[in-house]
């Protein structure tokens, strides 16, 4: 069953917590251009952090801040002459420009504030990205991209981004915040214990409200799945910009196959080879899961950067030149996760869809779609506007995957999958925010009954075709 509305520890509704209204409706919007400024006035001392004790459960669902810069009008800075800096996929060095001149320590500096910290990263000649502790960060020109999950404090970096980007003669140009509704909203830290209380941060923050004034939404049923938007839009339009055509799309798996979950505990791997240390290990069954779940083969071609993690999880980015996908497994029993992320601008979704859903198997998900205008008129399959028939997404039988085993064991494999599945769209919310901005959430669950079964024998289903090319 899906989650109910944030509710703390103790049980008290989020409607005095400030979660949401009551009788709020699908999409709820709050207009924060009318009210006054309150709450904190700087970031510096804008409430404590509080480490809580782990509970054996863990906040999967990420939040995600998109931040994209413009130069400053009187700005003296030359940013298009960057530092030239080699790149371990690109045979030209890459020319580091805007964002990408900060370098190590600003990055670290931006993710001690989200409590968090780099493990490692790529490049290529157009973003930088970069598996975190919790989650990952894509660095652009003008554009960065922090997603964290668990605990983290995201919004407390908005400071340090505004300090850094006036550095290299860059001011914010919008921001973008979302997150899914939390499971355990009574783990969360200041600024994140409540929707309200991250649009009153956000309102509040000095700096950046000299900037930029923002609208949040609620989409989605209210007491399952939904989805919290902020967008703060400062974009100088111009004809030129109706050729923009961005887009993300975001897949939150939940309840995942078994079979699945186990490929991602670090135990199930060889140890301690001989002459191979711990980095070593680490790098090795990192790529040994990605390759054993089919990851490896829902971004072809990509150069991938995975990190597996003790005892269990897994996170993973992947760069194909100006696009990004991000994946984030957290296989515990209980809160069993994956999240998929990834800003290609295809025509379809339908069979990477299918294919992402078919390698995780979960029970429901959460898709949510934000998109330019010209990119979603772009999209000639889209799930979130299909009808509720054509919407519905067809997963065949999964194929037994190999278990990792000790040398000269003998091999086991996953139980595959008997019969294919049939996810049914339960709900759907859209709005349009800011000029062009379109939001798109809707809720998945597997249909188990029996009329399902009975269509699949049929060969009735009216899915989506896993031919489809992308």
């Amino acid at each position: 069953m899906p989650p109910a509305p944030d509710f703390d520890i103790q049980g008290v509704p989020e409607l005095i917590r400030g979660e949401k209204a009551a009788d709020s409706p699908t999409v709820e919007a709050r207009d924060w251009n009318s009210h006054s400024q309150v709450g904190i006035s700087d970031d510096e001392h804008s409430g404590h952090v509080l480490e809580r004790d782990y509970t054996g459960m863990f906040e999967g669902p990420e939040k995600t801040l998109e931040v994209v810069f413009r130069k400053l009008e009187d700005d003296h800075i030359d940013n298009t002459i960057g530092e030239l800096s080699g790149s371990s996929n690109a045979e030209e060095p890459i020319q580091r420009v805007g964002l990408r001149r900060l370098n190590r320590d600003d990055l670290d500096a931006i993710c001690a504030r989200a409590r968090c910290t780099i493990l490692s990263s790529i490049s290529n000649q157009y973003l930088d990205a970069y598996v975190l502790s919790e989650s990952s960060l894509f660095v652009y020109p003008y554009m960065l991209v922090l997603k964290t999950c668990g605990t983290t404090t995201l919004l407390r970096c908005i400071a340090t981004l505004i300090d850094l980007g006036r550095k290299l003669g860059l001011e914010i140009d919008w921001v973008g915040y979302s997150r899914k509704n939390f499971n355990f909203p009574g783990d969360q830290a200041f600024p994140h214990q409540s929707f309200h209380q991250e649009l009153d941060y956000l309102y509040g923050h000095r700096n950046l409200c000299e900037r930029l004034n923002g609208n949040g939404y609620t989409l989605g049923p209210v007491n399952a799945d939904h989805w919290f938007v902020f967008v703060a839009d400062q974009t100088i339009r111009a004809k030129a910009l109706e050729i923009d055509t961005d887009r993300v799309l975001n897949i939150m798996m939940f309840d995942i196959d078994e079979n699945v979950s186990q490929l991602f505990f670090y135990e199930h791997y060889e140890r301690n080879r001989p002459n191979e240390d711990k980095d070593e290990e680490v790098a090795r069954i990192s790529r040994e899961m990605t390759a054993a779940s089919g990851i490896n083969e829902l971004c072809p071609g990509a150069m991938i950067d995975p990190r597996a993690f003790e005892p269990c999880g897994y996170s993973m980015n992947a760069a194909l030149f100006r696009s990004y996908t991000t994946i984030h497994i957290t296989p515990e029993s209980g809160s069993s996760y994956v999240s998929f992320e990834t800003n290609q601008k295809v025509k379809s979704y339908k069979a990477l869809i299918s294919n992402v859903i078919r390698t995780f198997r979960p029970k429901r998900f959460v898709m949510t779609l934000m998109a330019d205008e010209g990119g979603l008129q772009e999209i000639k399959e889209n799930p979130m506007t299909d009808s509720a028939v054509n919407a519905k997404i067809v997963v065949p039988a999964a194929r037994p995957v190999k278990l990792a085993t000790a040398p000269g064991a003998i091999a086991t494999f996953t139980k595959p999958a008997t019969k294919s599945l049939i996810y049914k769209r339960s709900s759907l919310a859209s709005i349009k925010v800011e000029e062009d901005c379109c939001c798109m959430m809707g809720n998945w669950v597997l249909d188990e009954t029996p009329r399902a079964a009975a269509h699949l024998r049929a060969g009735k289903t009216r899915g989506l075709s896993l031919g489809t090319s992308l």
